[in-house]
């Protein structure tokens, strides 16, 4: 009995190491076919269904799925996106604008004397007038600062109403594609919604109460050209020019920095 339970035994496991053999040989073959083209053999055993079973288990647990997989995004997420990374890019600009200083110490949006009065500067100075001159261009960025704080709900509106057709197409652009379509497709509306805000600003820190006596003063000087800039139209262009820059360095940081993307939507398609 021992003898005949000795041969089953022997048996059994040359059948075993035969099998172990023939089937190494088939993993090794099958491994050999699946680095020339894994893609072919994943998707051809997917049509058995126990294998299809276990290899949607084992991508599931590898996380990758197929490597050339579709994008999960859609067109619409990718609009939504970019008008959320510009209405926080506007919220966060306006608010660095608003700031006393925001414009007159920041070199980048300092708003200076009119180009179109340059000579009429120049004469001024010449004639002592320098400490009037720094006033006014004081004010004009005092405006700006004034301006800032009513900004964002008249840009808000303004990224709101963009009418974009092709989100990736901006999505893969450069960082600040975003904020040129919103100039390209929105300055000249959010302008005319800015002024008044702007006008608002003006009067309230006297812009033109440094303007008058200056251009009043210049203008009674021999051979010289009258001046009389439009003060408001120039405080608007100048501001709202100051705030899409800002606007453009906070979408370019939330495209590059995974810490400024404050929703759940910036960071599924800026960390797509």
């Amino acid at each position: 009995m021992k003898q005949k339970a000795i041969y089953i035994i022997t048996f059994i496991s040359g059948a075993v190491i035969t099998n172990a053999q023939n089937w190494g040989s088939v993993l090794n073959s099958a491994k050999n076919a699946a680095v020339t083209n894994s893609t072919t053999i994943i998707e051809t055993a997917k049509t058995n269904t126990a294998a299809a079973g276990v290899i949607n288990q084992a991508e599931t647990v590898l996380g990758g799925g197929k490597t050339n997989a579709a994008p999960s995004l859609t067109n619409d997420e990718v609009i939504r996106a970019l008008k959320e990374a510009l209405t926080v890019g506007t919220n966060n600009s306006s608010g660095k604008a608003a700031k006393v200083d925001g414009y007159l110490k920041n070199p980048k949006l300092f708003i200076p004397w009119p180009a179109e009065a340059k000579e009429m500067r120049s004469k001024l100075i010449s004639l002592g007038m320098q400490k009037k001159v720094t006033e006014f261009e004081t004010s004009l960025n005092r405006a700006a600062e004034e301006a800032a704080k009513k900004a964002a709900p008249v840009f808000i509106d303004a990224v709101k109403g963009m009418s974009i057709s092709d989100g990736f197409a901006i999505l893969n652009g450069a960082d600040s594609a975003a904020t040129h379509y919103l100039r390209e497709k929105t300055f000249a509306p959010l302008k005319a919604q800015f002024m008044p805000v702007v006008k608002e600003a003006i009067n309230k820190v006297k812009v033109t109460s440094y303007w008058t006596p200056l251009a009043t003063a210049y203008n009674k000087l021999p051979g010289v050209k009258k001046q009389n800039p439009d003060l408001n139209d120039y405080v608007a262009t100048k501001a709202i020019n100051g705030l899409m820059l800002l606007i453009l360095e906070e979408e370019a940081k939330i495209r590059k920095d995974p810490m400024a993307r404050v929703t759940d939507l910036l960071k599924k398609v800026f960390g797509f």
